[in-house]
This record gives structure tokens, C-alpha cells and sequence, in this order.
């Protein structure tokens, strides 16, 4: 489904890339040089495509989109915005490239492109650099024809939709097949050697979008975005936009919708809590934001401080033995004088917050995870789809390869592979029903154990 962009409204400030390597041919090689400003401004993200491993080496990011075969995508992208000679076709060029580049990353984790590149097909970093070098291209562009700089700002979201999956989202009508909408995240903490890191619901992300799981009720649909780690992005509704869109749509709606991102090291989090609250740890762009999560425009949302997950977490846990623990993660954290949420130290329990207590964290942190969640299902209690199952599932950490010069090894491959099958067999218990049950009551454990849990998932600062 091809949604246009302007369907989407004010989305996301964007920040993302499609590469400027020359074709063959001189004349083409220096029309090319020729229609790009290399002095004109980047983001952070994009500055980071000159980045090498402090070993040496060749930059980090291009070389992973050559090792998976996606330079010949960025190449005919500048090779094609050089020749392009008017708004309306570099509309339709930012999204044909940015649905094309999607599709290819899906189809490559997936297996339906076997001699596509070198690097193991799973691996979700190509999609994340080949996206900047696009976004860089865009916003360097010097066209023939006047451009604004709304213009190039609305070519540079329609790119960015259709390279996270959010144009390609929608879901069949009738009672056939069972939907299930998830998101994962870019890869992030990317400076230093930090450049070479993965995310594993990233990679998640391709592995399950447009996948079918057979279920004892059904065949179940799963449709798969990803969600860049920038708190600008969230500010303008990139989350609402994109379960929002599925939602809304009574005929087509999914049942489930579960927000994933990277949590602790050696498990899988199911999580019981999402706070109203950003914990300020800086994102892909170096930024930070401390404070209440503001709401989205033009959608339902009430205010509230915590929403509980709706998942079907005690089938989960219940699913067959996988290579890591799940764990349901019943902590949450608020601030100790409601009058001044931020000040003090945050108060951290396992029970339930109760009326007037102001967020500080979920047990999924303070960061865009915990956004993610909050801001899913807030829209979907907003909705009133009670029936709807909602929450956020944290996966293992990954780790990097064992040889810090290098980009992949057997070991990196084998854990994302076992996170993403995991990831599969919770979904396929968590559909093996359709009631879900209250979480059960906690003995209301406090202190120490409840902060640990908390201060164990990346971005929580408290």
C-alpha cells in the first residue's frame, strides 16, 4: 500500500540518507559531482558516514551497504535525482527509492534475494546507512529547478516513510487472516566504535514484515516498520502516524501491536509499565529531552501517567524454551513529590503506581522504548480498542563481534538469529488466544531489586 505522504501530516523532522556514488561514465560521474553541494548542512547522523573503526579501515557505514549489495540502489538514486528536472518527479523518484529500499532490506533478511551482497542477510545496519547516504544526497541536492526548503523537507519525509516500512503497513480486509503490527529501532550509541553496532528488533523489524505465522486459531499477518532514535522524530507523531493509520481502520485493524527494542543482556523483557516521562539520554542526533511525554496532534490521547501492556503475557511466557529467559518486568519508578516531577531521587516499586503519582520511568526505562510503548498504546486506549492486545517486548542485548576491527563474526550472526526466531515463537504463543488476563498482583516489592530492574534497560537515567 502506498500511502502518500501528506496522509501522514506533520510527521518527523528527518534525518535520513540515500548515498552520492557515481555511475559509470565520466559524463555521468560529473553531472553527478556536479548537482551536489558537499558544503551544504547534514545531521549528526549523516556526519557519522565518514566514521572508521579506531582500529582504521574503510568508513564503517558505506562499507556494510557494499558488503550487503546496496550500493547499486544508492548510486542509481543520485544518478536519477541529477537528472531529475521538477518537483512532481522528485516526489515520485524520493518515493519509489524510499519504498524500494525497504522492500530490498526485507527481501534480502527474508531470503528472496540469495545473491544480494555478502554480509549475513539478517543483518539490519545495511538499511540503517543506506537510508543516511539517500537522506545525505537529498538534502545536498542542487536541482535545476528552484526548491524550497519546505519542498526539500517534504521529499525528505516521503524518503523516510517508505525506507522504515510505514508506507507498506496496511493490512487485508475481512476475517481471514489475523493481523499483528510490530516496530523495532535503528541501530544507536553510535559514536566512537560504537559506529559498527546493530539492533536486534531493527533487524526483527525485516525479518517478520509481511511474514505469515501460522497459528491453532489461524494464519496470523505481521507487518513490521522501524522507528528511528531520535526524540524530534517522536515529538511529531512518527509513533501515533504509524499504529494510528492501522488503528483506525475498523475492517483492517490488527489485534496486536507490540513496540520492541534492545533491552539487557542475556533476556527478554515482557513489560507491564510505559511512563509518561523522557529520562533525557541522548539520541542519534546528540540530543537530549528531559520531561513529561508531550502528546501527539490530531490524535486521541488521554492523560495519563502509566498505561499497562494488554499482552497475553502469561501465554508468552509459557511459549517453548528459546536460546534466552523471558521475563514479565513488573517495575516501575516515580518521582517522590508529585508536585515536582525531576526533582529528587525516583522511587522505584513492583506493584502498581498509584492515583496522583507522577511517572519517572516504566520498566522499560525512560528512553524512546518506553516511548514507544506508551505512546502505541496511549493512542490505543485513546481509541478505546480495549480489546486490542498492546505492550512492548525488550530483547537481549546483542553485543558486537568478538574482534573489535571487525563488522560481523559467526557468533554476532547466531545471536540475532536466535533473538529474531525467539521473537517469532513469542508472537506465535501470544496469538494462541484471544483473551488476556490482568497482570497478577505483585507482592510490592521496592527499593533496590525494582531500581536494579529498571536501571538494567539502556537510556534509564533516574
Amino acid at each position: 500500500m502506498k500511502t502518500p505522504g501528506r496522509r501522514w501530516g506533520a510527521l518527523l523532522p528527518l534525518l535520513i540518507a540515500l548515498p552520492v556514488l557515481a555511475v559509470p561514465g565520466v559524463a555521468q560521474a560529473e553531472n553527478a559531482r556536479s548537482c551536489f553541494d558537499d558544503s551544504a548542512a547534514i545531521t549528526v547522523e549523516e556526519k557519522r558516514l565518514t566514521a572508521t573503526l579506531p582500529s582504521g579501515g574503510p568508513a564503517v557505514g558505506p562499507e556494510l551497504v557494499r558488503l550487503a549489495g546496496f550500493d547499486k540502489l544508492v548510486s542509481d538514486f543520485t544518478s536519477r535525482l541529477c537528472a531529475t528536472k521538477t518537483t512532481p518527479r522528485a516526489e515520485k523518484l524520493a518515493e519509489t527509492a524510499g519504498d524500494g529500499l525497504w522492500r530490498t532490506a526485507v527481501d534480502r533478511a527474508q531470503g528472496r534475494r540469495p545473491g544480494l551482497g555478502s554480509i549475513d542477510k539478517a543483518d539490519d545496519r545495511p538499511l540503517y546507512w543506506a537510508r543516511l547516504r539517500m537522506s545525505k544526497a537529498l538534502r545536498q541536492w542542487t536541482p535545476r529547478f528552484p526548491l524550497s526548503a519546505s519542498a526539500r523537507a517534504g521529499l525528505l519525509k516521503t524518503f523516510d516513510l517508505g525506507a522504515r516500512g510505514l508506507d507498506d503497513s496496511r493490512f487485508p480486509l475481512g476475517p481471514s487472516t489475523r493481523r499483528v503490527l510490530v516496530s523495532g529501532f535503528d541501530p544507536f550509541t553510535l559514536n566512537g566504535a560504537g559506529v559498527r553496532i546493530a539492533n536486534p528488533s531493527g533487524a526483527a523489524a525485516l525479518h517478520l514484515d509481511g511474514k505469515v505465522i501460522q497459528t491453532p486459531t489461524g494464519p496470523a499477518l505481521v507487518q513490521a516498520v522501524s522507528f528511528p532514535v531520535v526524540w524530534s522524530y517522536f515529538d511529531t507523531g512518527i509513533v501515533e502516524a504509524a499504529y494510528g493509520q492501522a488503528l483506525k481502520g475498523r475492517f483492517r485493524r490488527p489485534e496486536l501491536i507490540m513496540t520492541i527494542s534492545q533491552g539487557r543482556p542475556g533476556q527478554f523483557d515482557i513489560e507491564r509499565w510505559a511512563g509518561a516521562w523522557r529520562g533525557g539520554s541522548p539520541d542519534n542526533l546528540d540530543e537530549s529531552v528531559r520531561g513529561q511525554v508531550p502528546p501527539a496532534r490530531g490524535w486521541p490521547q488521554p492523560d495519563v501517567q502509566f498505561i499497562e501492556t494488554t499482552l497475553p503475557y502469561e501465554k508468552m511466557l509459557a511459549a517453548p524454551a528459546g536460546a534466552y529467559q523471558v521475563r514479565y518486568n513488573q517495575a516501575f519508578c516515580v518521582w517522590p513529590d508529585s508536585g515536582h516531577p525531576g526533582a529528587g531521587t525516583a522511587v522505584c516499586r513492583t506493584d502498581a503506581p498509584k492515583p496522583g503519582e507522577i511517572a519517572a520511568s516504566g520498566g522499560g526505562g525512560n528512553y524512546l522504548s518506553n516511548e514507544s510503548m506508551y505512546r502505541s498504546n496511549r493512542l490505543r486506549t485513546g481509541l478505546g480498542l480495549t480489546g486490542v492486545a498492546g505492550g512492548h517486548l525488550h530483547t537481549p542485548v546483542l553485543g558486537t563481534p568478538a574482534d573489535p576491527a571487525a563488522l560481523t563474526d559467526a557468533g554476532f550472526e547466531a545471536r540475532r538469529v536466535a533473538i529474531s526466531s525467539q521473537i517469532v515463537s513469542l508472537l506465535t504463543a501470544a496469538l494462541g488466544g484471544t483473551a488476556t488476563k490482568p497482570a497478577t498482583p505483585s507482592t510490592g516489592s521496592t527499593g533496590s531489586a525494582a531500581r536494579a530492574d529498571v536501571l538494567a534497560i539502556p537510556g534509564t537515567t533516574l
